[in-house]
């Protein structure tokens, strides 16, 4: 059964001059926030720097010589929540004439990150063990097909640095991989040099 009784505000309503000044006081904060200063981003026209530690855009990082630090564990997509990371790995043995793509037995042959479904989370990073791949501070990744969105292993790989040589190639001469984990590792020998130099198609000329 209804209730019967009148609705009573719990609020007391303005009275004669206030009531008449209530309307305009809702505008209060409309006013205020006409004389503070303008924080609109005119992006993307100026962009604002990013956080140091700010999650964007992944990187296949590389070792001072130019190996590939992902040995394709498939830890990164095993910690994915989201299943946006696919990882085939591959045997360096398999490689012709000694050749590397990376310290130790395996590579990452095929590396994937769909940026459909990637929520930037970092988790990856945390259960990379050779600190493979890591976070930059790119942010416009937008695309036009949904294709264009799944990132393949060369659009997440670093550039090669200054001395550094393409892999495959050997590993520095003497050494293991737990070497390059740590950092000994400074830059290719001559020997690594001659074997890509030797190993390397001339290139045609165009004219």
């Amino acid at each position: 059964m209804a209730d019967d009784r009148s609705y009573q505000p719990l609020r007391p309503q303005p009275k004669g001059i206030k009531e008449l000044f209530a309307p305009v006081a809702g505008f209060g904060v409309t006013f205020s926030s006409m004389f503070k200063p303008i924080v609109t981003e005119q992006y993307p026209k100026e962009k604002v720097p990013t956080q140091r530690r700010y999650h964007g855009r992944h990187q296949l990082n590389r070792y001072a010589d130019g190996l590939e630090k992902c040995i394709g564990c498939e830890l990164c997509a095993w910690a994915c929540p989201a299943d946006a990371i696919y990882v085939e790995g591959a045997s360096n043995a398999d490689l012709p004439d000694g050749g590397h793509m990376s310290p130790g037995e395996r590579y990452g042959r095929v590396y994937q990150i769909n940026y459909l479904r990637c929520i930037f989370c970092a988790l990856c990073i945390e259960a990379c063990p050779t600190r493979a791949l890591t976070m930059t501070n790119e942010y416009e990744l937008a695309g036009h097909t949904r294709e264009g969105m799944i990132w393949e292993k060369e659009d997440l790989l670093a550039p090669l640095r200054e001395g550094m040589l393409p892999a495959p190639h050997p590993m520095v001469e003497g050494t293991e991989d737990d070497q390059y984990y740590r950092g000994e590792i400074t830059g290719p020998t001559q020997m690594q040099k001659d074997w890509v130099a030797e190993h390397t198609e001339p290139k045609e000329d165009a004219s």
